[in-house]
């Protein structure tokens, strides 16, 4: 590493709502590590909740959780990776050691880390994630699956850095997003055949989307407020219908969804955020159906739901909420075409222009936003 610089400018945040763009030292390489120049991070909504001090986020922080790079340097123990290849990273970091990681249900995981919400994240010109497994720790117990490791606090189950080719840099931080759609999709684990209503449009839920209806949804539905957002999923050929919802008076169109389908939805997918939304999802749902709590919301949002609607229709409700080993999986759709997210990211800025990024992700002007590194 010595020829490259000892300082990188990071945006942190000391606490909530507090943050600036400051000079700090380069990541400490492990030896399993792989040290990624950012060459762009996506920016979602999951950061407007960072920014107020929600969704597990630990302070002082350097955020940032969808990073596209190219490899600066590697840590002694790492094979299989070059200087200057192209790159995306995992973010997550899991113990392997807990009640949760012992069952293989990963996700659960009990201490849970991730770069740019616990740990230090992309909004950096450098970040370091492991590359390899540590082999220097001891093997795993037997009832952890035999592609995982067991780890210490300092390093990961696995390998967390990929390969990309044809994706552009700004394109590429729909791979976490994607990662998680593909995590939600195997949550849903959807019928052939099967009928879907998705209420929102934003870049995870156009993913999903479009997973769905290469994937057992028949009859895809996106019903979403008028403007940017619905004539992207037009453009991306997201769904086979579309509902473009008035934002004076959306009741009438979703009226007219119950009316023309009124035997509901194999699967109604709330990917809004909003609790209102949520609440009146399940009144979609086919009987036997399932819905799904896909969204981002805030920890003080509550829904109430008759028991006797869920007990009756027999209602399956799923929460999906990250991912674990899917970025294989989200870059063999994104990097071939089969999934398209081109015009997902419609404004990018660079570090010193987070307030101006935050406004774009508040007033909706961006779909999605990414920060950028020359």
């Amino acid at each position: 590493m010595s020829d490259l610089p000892s300082k990188m400018k990071a945006l942190r945040y000391s606490k909530p709502e507090e943050y600036d763009v400051v000079e700090v030292d380069l990541p400490k390489l492990r030896d399993n590590d792989v040290l990624v120049k950012v060459k762009a991070c996506g920016v979602c909504g999951t950061d407007l909740h960072i920014h107020e001090g929600e969704f597990l986020a630990k302070f002082p922080l350097i955020p940032g959780h969808e990073t596209v790079g190219v490899v600066a340097a590697l840590g002694k123990g790492v094979k299989g990776f070059k200087v200057g290849e192209r790159v995306c990273a995992d973010n997550s970091e899991l113990c392997g050691e807990c009640f949760y990681c012992r069952r293989g249900e990963l996700l659960l995981c009990e201490n849970f880390e991730a770069h740019g919400v616990t740990l230090d994240g992309g909004f950096a010109e450098y970040c370091a994630y492991p590359g390899t497994y540590n082999h220097a720790l001891p093997p795993p117990p037997s009832n952890v699956p035999p592609h995982c490791k067991q780890t210490d606090r300092s390093s990961y189950l696995a390998g967390r850095v990929f390969p990309i080719k044809n994706l552009s840099d700004v394109d590429a931080t729909l791979l976490e997003p994607a990662s998680c759609a593909a995590h939600g999709l195997d949550t849903i684990a959807p019928k052939m055949g099967s009928s879907v209503l998705m209420f929102g449009a934003g870049p995870t839920g156009l993913v999903l989307a479009q997973m769905l209806r290469q994937n057992g949804g028949c009859h895809v539905v996106i019903a979403a407020p008028e403007g940017l957002k619905i004539d992207l999923a037009k453009s991306l050929d997201a769904a086979d219908e579309y509902v473009a919802l008035s934002r004076s008076d959306p009741k009438p169109m979703f009226d007219k969804i119950k009316s023309d389908n009124p035997y509901g939805f194999d699967i109604v997918v709330e990917a809004t955020g909003s609790v209102k939304i949520l609440e009146d999802a399940i009144n979609y749902c086919r009987r036997g159906g399932k819905l799904v709590v896909y969204g981002v919301y805030a920890n003080k949002d509550r829904v109430s739901w008759p028991p006797s609607k869920i007990f009756g229709d027999e209602i399956t409700i799923l929460g999906s909420f990250s991912e674990t080993y899917k970025f294989p999986a989200a870059i063999d759709y994104l990097d071939s075409g089969k999934v398209k997210v081109h015009g997902i990211v419609n404004k990018t800025f660079k570090l010193d222009q987070w307030k101006e990024c935050l406004e774009a992700m508040r007033n909706k002007s961006a779909i999605k936003a990414a920060i950028t590194f020359d």
